[in-house]
């Protein structure tokens, strides 16, 4: 669909156009049925708010499930889908302090799946330099609950052994990531041999297939015994009981989602008898809850971006247009690392 022709507005950030494009779920179902291309107006930034130009958004599984209509934010028909991106602040509202037009920004709010949106300017943080947009679109969710999960949950320390299940998948990589970082030593799980590279790549010492491997003697194998002592499990299912099979004295399994399908059932015989810890990860209250907290991560990912320690593993980008593509491709479980929705100026 070609851009709208509109008239320019003038704001803090010059010549805005009135209207945009935007991908809107109109009806609940798989994203190629669900979103549809749609001319909408430009969003103003209200007070503490501030107007991002779009240049990346990285799909998320939580993306598809708002299409399904399955997402635990049920927001109203039609609404747009996208939760994380980068781009640029094109306009800021009253009493924005610390973010300026121009600036190149991060940031994480459902519906940015369009070619302006505006964010609470508390949810928005400057890109790391080193990395590019593609990259820096995919840093807020996954790299943020890996951080949360590893360091504030699960206390990692060096030395540990960690065990990351999806340890190919965006949240999976960036644990694998943080955690040797952190000094830990990293066992990843992964879905298939293709994928098992990418994990090794990304920093982990053992990699073990999901459906080839016995998941629970490979980590006993692996550290002489000793077993795993932080879990970091977005899978649930199959692969939390596996955990709790293969679990250290002392160790802590971090649940973090259950992208398998089946929800974790706590087995609380078990927890006391092997007298380990079962730790649950909700990123998105720290906002809300400690945001001094959110403020000390941040610091930390852009000091290990800058770095070079940690990136974003791209699996592939898609032009704006073939978003839906985008998000059927994340659905089916084939793809490594991030899958990006790129714009153009």
């Amino acid at each position: 669909m070609p851009h709208p022709e509109v008239t320019p507005r003038s704001d803090a950030a010059g010549a805005l156009p009135d209207a945009m494009r935007a991908w809107r779920v109109t009806r609940l179902g798989e994203p190629a049925e669900a979103l549809s291309l749609d001319t909408v107006a430009v969003p103003a930034p209200a007070a503490g708010e501030v107007l991002v130009k779009v240049a990346a958004v990285a799909a998320n599984f939580p993306d598809v499930l708002l299409c399904r209509g399955e997402y635990q934010v049920k927001p109203e028909l039609p609404f747009s889908p996208g939760i994380e991106l980068a781009g640029v602040v094109a306009a800021v509202g009253d009493g924005v302090a610390g973010l300026a037009v121009g600036e190149r920004v991060v940031g994480s709010k459902i519906g940015v799946l369009s070619e302006y949106a505006v964010l609470p300017a508390s949810d928005v943080w400057r890109a790391p330099s080193a990395l590019s947009d593609a990259e820096a679109a995919g840093l807020t969710v996954a790299y943020q609950t890996a951080w949360f999960g590893l360091h504030r949950r699960a206390a990692l320390q060096p030395g540990e052994w960690l065990l990351v299940h999806a340890a190919a998948g965006g949240v999976g990589l960036a644990a694998v990531q943080l955690g040797v970082a952190a000094g830990a030593r990293v066992i990843g799980v992964v879905g298939s041999d293709a994928k098992a590279a990418v994990a090794r790549e990304a920093g982990a010492e053992v990699v073990l297939v999901r459906g080839s491997d016995d998941l629970a003697a490979g980590v006993k194998a692996a550290t002489g015994g000793h077993g795993a002592d932080v879990v970091f499990d977005p899978v649930g299912g199959a692969a939390f009981d596996a955990s709790t099979k293969c679990i250290a004295f002392e160790g802590r399994i971090v649940v973090v989602g259950f992208a398998g399908g089946t929800i974790q059932t706590l087995p609380a015989g078990h927890v006391l008898v092997k007298n380990y810890s079962v730790l649950g990860l909700h990123w998105g209250m720290y906002p809300r809850v400690r945001p001094d907290l959110i403020d000390v991560a941040r610091t930390e990912l852009t000091r290990l971006a800058d770095a070079g320690t940690i990136r974003p593993v791209v699996d592939h980008a898609v032009p704006f247009e073939q978003a839906p593509e985008a998000l059927t491709a994340l659905a089916s479980g084939s793809t490594v690392g991030r899958v990006v929705i790129e714009l153009t100026s």
